[in-house]
């Protein structure tokens, strides 16, 4: 049994590998814009949960012929701040007006989560659901903000900061799971493994040594 990732996130690659798998990768090319416009008034939870369904579902049915067995684990990071819903900023200003508006706030940095199970090339089993962790920022210097922009680090991260990158001189602490804002909840994943009847080490990849 093979677990695909539906993420191009080298994070969230990062975390799973770390956690004993080595996951395939393929990137979705689900247009969130189109999806997040056509849910104006859901949540941030359901939200993100919708994205990770689309980008899992998406990548499924391109696996699912040379991968008819694999699972498949989509993910949607987004941070929530005084009521808004925010992504990748993808340009220096915005990044610059984002943070100038968290420093020494707090937010919520919600993922959502999608797991599928192949069984013959068929969609057979799915579960989500996403998770919320609380995050303090710290108040960077004007200089320290602008070195951290220049980096490009926070241009390509939901809420333009990292926890384990540069990022995490600027973050005073959380509240719930830290791999959450890394980009995959550890914790939330085994669960809805377990909801299709896998468990991590069924992933496990096997090493020598």
């Amino acid at each position: 049994m093979r677990l695909v990732l539906a993420s191009a996130s080298p994070a969230r690659l990062s975390v799973l590998r770390a956690a004993g798998l080595d996951p395939v990768v393929e990137v979705s090319d689900v247009d969130e814009d189109a999806l997040l416009a056509a849910i104006p008034d859901a949540s941030p939870g359901e939200k993100v949960t919708a994205l990770a369904g689309a980008k899992a579902t998406t990548v499924a049915r391109r696996v699912a012929g040379p991968r008819p067995g694999a699972v498949v684990v989509g993910c949607d990071s987004m941070l929530s701040i005084d009521g808004e819903l925010v992504g990748k900023p993808l340009d220096v200003d915005t990044a610059r007006r984002r943070w100038k508006a968290m420093a020494g706030r707090t937010g919520d940095l919600v993922t959502g989560h999608a797991v599928l199970r192949l069984v013959d090339g068929e969609i057979d089993r799915v579960a989500e659901g996403h998770a919320t962790t609380t995050v303090r920022f710290a108040e960077p210097t004007d200089a320290e903000l602008e070195a951290y922009l220049a980096t490009g680090e926070p241009l390509a991260v939901a809420g333009a900061f990292t926890l384990d990158g540069l990022g995490a001189w600027f973050v005073d602490g959380i509240d719930g799971d830290p791999s959450n804002v890394i980009g995959i909840s550890l914790p939330l994943v085994r669960r809805l493994l377990g909801a299709i009847g896998v468990s991590p080490v069924d992933l496990w990849a096997h090493r020598s040594g």
